[in-house]
């Protein structure tokens, strides 16, 4: 599923990657702050458990700025996209079970020269937030 809010005019700055569509709410909290700002961005739905060649394939052809990485549960996605580029990687873990502790620890815990960022548990807002603030150094 692809849901590009980029235009023709508009370079994509930011993606957001969700692992599932339950993730629905958590990062719809994100295009909502992209599209007050009118930051363009891009949505894709891709486990890195179910779909890894998509997700391999996607990152490769990606040209946006700065990652935000929606994920529940075991939340891998936020660390295999960071470990795949040198761009901002901002995790939101969701409380999909054990009120999302389970997701938190995951993003938080990579390991050195894999480094992603997190934000509160569905908290999608303060990552586009982030991101802004990101690209406000670029």
């Amino acid at each position: 599923m692809t849901n590009s809010r980029a235009n023709n005019e508009n370079k994509t700055l930011v993606s957001i990657i969700a692992g599932s569509t339950s993730d629905k709410e958590v990062y719809e909290k994100a295009e909502k702050i992209l599209k007050e700002n009118n930051i363009p961005y891009d949505l894709q739905i891709i486990s890195a458990h179910r779909d890894p060649e998509k997700l391999d394939d996607y990152l490769k052809s990606c040209k946006a700025l700065v990652y935000i990485a929606v994920a529940g549960l075991s939340a891998a996605l936020p660390g295999v996209i960071a470990s795949k580029t040198e761009k901002p990687v901002i995790g939101v873990p969701v409380s999909a079970k054990l009120g999302g502790l389970d997701a938190l620890l995951s993003i938080v815990q990579m390991p050195p020269r894999v480094p992603v960022a997190c934000v509160g548990i569905d908290r999608g807002d303060n990552a586009a937030y982030l991101a802004l603030r990101i690209l406000n150094l670029l």
